[in-house]
């Protein structure tokens, strides 16, 4: 197993230690924990970069932790599954080999608003398989049968620290709205693109959409909306450097997705201090919060075009959306995410 660099200089690791109980604190026994994500080694994917990072806050509490793609056999002390219906096979392979064994399930917003309805009986038998299951908002247990709100832990990825300030953002010239993830139905990614074409002849908006296309039907959209849209431009897959200088030359994001299980680039403008336009849907709220004074309803590219119209003509409510994300940037800090990591583990062990 190779060890990732952790995100905190936390000294010499502790030597493995199998199955033993945590204690009620962060400081806990070592453990070997497998994370299963469908997400191969070189994708971009939210779920692989999870993982990652998963992996690299669990490992600097002292556990070894391996990312797999499946699960076959092994012995992990833990195994925490991202995704309830895509990681069906591993969960079952894993609960037919070790019964007794803590198991992890982490429901992602396609599980939640698609194969709950569309695959119930492989999502719930995940569920079911699950001594915890793992929410990315505050909002999952409304929209999961009650049978499994005992189970349910709630956490808030998180982001580091951007490396680039947003200075530039108060500059003269042009009004700066990015959109960044991949492209695909779940994001409506173009719908900021489109809501454009509702605005003044005066507005200074441009759009800039960073992310890989999901297929090629995507990737034809965003280049034909690219060439006759004067107001946006398609960036492609960015890099990790790329995406931090295109958030601090921004003055706001827009997050317009249909379903979210929580997306991570909340946590990202929030810790940016970046001015976010949200679609009013359940993953959203529960990141923002329901009195978030910046949301829309979905797949509206009117009412989007208004409330960017408004942000770049009012600076007040501007300033009101930053100050907003600014006062939730502290629930997005890897420390906080790796304490409910570890809270979730203590819970599958009865410490919790």
């Amino acid at each position: 197993m190779v060890k990732s660099e952790p995100l905190y200089e936390t000294g010499l690791y502790p030597a493995p230690c199998r199955r033993q109980n945590f204690a009620k604190s962060e400081t806990v026994n070592p453990m070997e924990l497998t994370i299963v994500t469908p997400a191969g080694p070189d994708s971009k994917a939210g779920n692989r970069a999870t993982a990652k990072r998963w992996q690299q806050l669990l490992e600097s509490a002292g556990h070894q932790v391996e990312v797999v793609t499946d699960y076959h056999n092994g012995e992990p002390d833990c195994l925490i599954a991202l995704h309830a219906w895509r990681s069906a096979a591993a969960v079952a392979r894993y609960r037919e080999l070790w019964p007794k064994r803590p198991l992890i399930v982490v429901l992602t917003g396609t599980d939640i608003y698609r194969y709950q309805h569309e695959a119930p009986q492989t999502t719930h038998c995940s569920m079911d398989a699950a001594d915890l299951l793992i929410g990315l908002h505050d909002k999952v247990a409304a929209d999961i049968p009650p049978r499994y709100h005992k189970k349910l832990l709630c956490l808030r990825q998180s982001a580091p620290r951007p490396a680039v300030t947003g200075a530039s953002r108060t500059e003269p010239g042009e009004f700066h709205i990015c959109v960044i993830g991949h492209l695909r139905d779940e994001k409506d990614s173009l719908r900021a693109a489109w809501a454009c074409r509702h605005l003044p002849d005066d507005s200074r908006i441009v759009v800039s959409c960073a992310g890989k296309a999901h297929s090629p039907e995507w990737h034809e959209k965003a280049l034909d909306e690219s060439r006759s849209n004067p107001r946006f431009h398609y960036l492609g897959q960015l890099e990790r450097a790329q995406l931090d200088n295109l958030m601090a030359v921004s003055h706001l994001m827009v997050i317009s997705s249909v379903m979210e299980g929580g997306a991570n680039v909340v946590s990202e403008a929030c810790r940016a201090g970046l001015p976010v336009l949200a679609s009013d849907i359940p993953g959203n709220r529960g990141l923002l919060g329901d009195d978030y004074p910046g949301y829309f309803p979905a797949k509206d590219d009117h009412a989007l075009a208004e409330l960017m119209w408004r942000a770049e003509t009012d600076n007040e409510f501007l300033a009101e959306l930053r100050g907003r994300v600014l006062e939730l940037a502290p629930s997005f800090t890897p420390e906080k995410e790796r304490e409910s990591l570890l809270t979730a583990l203590a819970r599958c062990y009865g410490d919790g």
